[in-house]
């Protein structure tokens, strides 16, 4: 509904209320000059003071301006109207809505108050008290615009800082799903491609080890396919996150990229929620690319342990393989491990072993746990 005909209601209704004849008279009275009749131009002075409440948050200056006006017409005449509460909350509205030269408004006002007190007073009216009262009502009542004002601009501030909170975590989660989705493919394929340099004098193994590429290739467009389908509120939820069940997959590329991956489960990897199996998922995924990065060939061992409550990962290697020809890492990876699963509050180390291996270790709730 627009603006002005949300508005209209209370005018029309103070307008109304004004003209009936129990409260002739009634109204905002400065001064002691007698009460006088209603004749058409006390009707003027009523609507004068009504109907710009209509725009009092359109054109807020307008509105007041006529208001104050109106009010001086029934205050010189003496008609002394309902309608004398429309000024206050013209001065709300415009305190509240108006955006430039609001010290001029309340000067022009101020000195339009000026001029009609001594006008009230010419005409025989006395009490400057009644005026400084009335006055300071007024200010009362632009004191609460401008209290509203200064609310609204301080809402409209933090929900600016909530979006930009928001808008900077969601970058970081995509940055995140960029990270994980391309750097374990990628990583594959560069150590795959530096094995293919040294097997020229061997076609049959030159030929798998090209083919595995192409499949590391082919599985790293489906994964950034599936992030796009993350990123896309209209993809299916069922098909929006890895879950621990595909695992297999994983080790097996692995396996392919010259890594001897030795993989043990434990439980139904089905009974946790998607959410903990996703993030299974991204343990695993992360800690066999950095075995592939700085530890090319040495033994790796993936442990995953389903329970009722929670997913237990473990991935360690010997640390007996080589630093492979793959591109640096930028320490995301485990940072951003790390906050997914303290996310869903569980715990995550990340350990080099005695013998010169490293461990990663990872406690996921999932279920009915908090």
């Amino acid at each position: 509904m627009p603006v002005m005909a949300r508005d209209l209601p209370f005018p029309l209704v103070l307008f109304a209320l004004s003209l009936l004849p129990a409260f002739r008279g009634n109204g905002t009275q400065l001064g002691d000059l007698p009460a006088r009749p209603y004749d058409a131009l006390a009707v003027a002075a009523i609507a004068l003071q009504c109907f710009p409440l209509v725009v009092r948050r359109r054109l807020p200056a307008v509105c007041v301006v006529l208001v104050a006006v109106g009010l001086s017409i029934d205050q010189l005449r003496g008609y002394h109207t309902f309608a004398g509460p429309a000024l206050p909350i013209a001065l709300i509205s415009a305190a509240a809505h108006l955006e430039r030269h609001r010290r001029t408004l309340i000067v022009l006002l101020s000195a339009g108050y000026a001029a009609l007190a001594v006008a009230l007073g010419r005409l025989g009216s006395d009490g400057v008290e009644v005026y400084v009262v009335f006055y300071l009502a007024l200010a009362g009542a632009w004191g609460i615009g401008a209290w509203l004002r200064s609310t609204r601009a301080a809402e409209a501030e933090r929900r600016r800082h909530i979006a930009e909170a928001t808008r900077a975590a969601e970058r970081t989660r995509i940055a995140r799903e960029l990270h994980d989705v391309v750097t374990h493919h990628v990583t594959a394929m560069v150590v795959q491609a530096e094995a293919a340099r040294y097997l020229t004098a061997a076609p049959d193994r030159l030929d798998e080890v090209l083919g595995s590429v192409t499949d590391t290739g082919r599985r790293a467009i489906a994964d950034l396919r599936h992030l796009l389908d993350l990123l896309d509120p209209d993809a299916d939820a069922g098909e929006r996150t890895r879950s621990a069940g595909e695992l297999h997959t994983l080790v097996d590329q692995t396996r392919r990229a010259g890594q001897p991956v030795e993989f043990a489960e434990e439980g139904d990897p089905a009974s946790p929620d998607g959410r903990a199996g996703a993030v299974a998922y991204r343990v695993v995924q992360e800690a066999l690319t950095n075995a592939l990065k700085y530890a090319h060939g040495s033994r790796t061992t993936v442990d995953v342990r389903y329970g009722e409550k929670e997913i237990e990962v473990e991935v360690g290697n010997d640390g007996s393989g080589s630093r492979a020809g793959s591109p640096g890492g930028s320490g995301r990876g485990l940072d951003g491990l790390r906050e997914r699963v303290t996310a869903l509050g569980g715990e995550f180390r990340a350990d080099r072993r005695p013998d010169g291996g490293f461990v990663v270790r990872a406690r996921i709730p999932a279920g009915d746990a908090p």
